[in-house]
């Protein structure tokens, strides 16, 4: 049974794609008429190979001078940089754009990793739980904020400037009517002690204060890097949705 999907860019009919058994490789390049095929005067010739491993997959870089990168298209920015020369290097996304530097374009192509597994949830054990490392109440107003503050992130933006104390005001004020700029920033100084940041050396102000911008960055880092909101949560911040 095949693991991988590779999906030439454009390609959405289902004889374009390549499926590939654990084991099995895919060569690309410029000249590559055994594998995937790139027609770009600036892609090597050979460019690179793609191995399936059972439920994930490895890139190598063939190429002697440019740096690929892979891209997960629903990660809010997230990627691997794969080096000039690299062999095997393991792709752990479910969904993934390998994106070539071709002169002045980027050429691309997806990889799709749909046999992704997960351990089976045990029954309760005996003894007492484990503690949640990041106690989150999706029903109180500081979830609302945090999902707030990550929103243009979670919508494919990941290099957009974060939400000023209006903006995010605004957002939320059609499910919070009584917002403010200082409830919201309440919030976020809420947040920064629940999530236990410690100030960054570069966040303190000479008078001791943490700045607001640097406590938003990491608060916004830390979320979408280890999946506390998720594009499903954007769901509240549209109108009639929360409490």
């Amino acid at each position: 049974m095949h693991s991988i999907i590779v999906v030439p860019g454009g390609g959405s009919c289902p004889g374009d794609q390549f499926h590939l058994a654990p084991g099995e490789t895919l060569s690309f390049g410029r000249h590559d008429h055994s594998g995937l095929t790139i027609t770009h005067d600036g892609v090597s010739r050979d460019a690179g190979q793609i191995t399936a491993v059972e439920a994930h997959w490895t890139l190598s870089n063939l190429s002697g001078t440019q740096t690929y990168v892979v891209e997960n298209p629903e990660g809010a920015g997230e990627h691997v940089k794969v080096a000039p020369g690299r062999l095997d290097a393991p792709i752990p996304f479910e969904f993934s754009r390998v994106v070539l530097p071709a002169g002045g374009d980027l050429i691309s192509f997806d990889v799709w990793a749909p046999r992704h597994d997960y351990a089976e949830r045990p029954g309760p054990l005996a003894g007492p739980p484990t503690a949640s490392a990041f106690p989150l109440d999706r029903d109180k107003r500081y979830f609302q904020v945090l999902v707030a503050l990550c929103a243009t992130r979670l919508r494919g933006e990941p290099h957009a400037p974060l939400p000023t104390a209006e903006e995010l005001t605004a957002m939320l004020r059609p499910n919070w009517a009584s917002v403010s700029c200082t409830s919201v920033q309440w919030n976020i100084d809420y947040l920064s002690v629940k999530l236990r940041l410690k100030p960054a050396p570069d966040t303190v102000a000479a008078d001791g204060a943490t700045r607001l911008n640097g406590r938003k960055e990491r608060l916004v880092s830390l979320a979408l890097r280890f999946d506390l909101v998720r594009e499903d949560d954007l769901a509240l911040l549209k109108e009639g949705a929360g409490r």
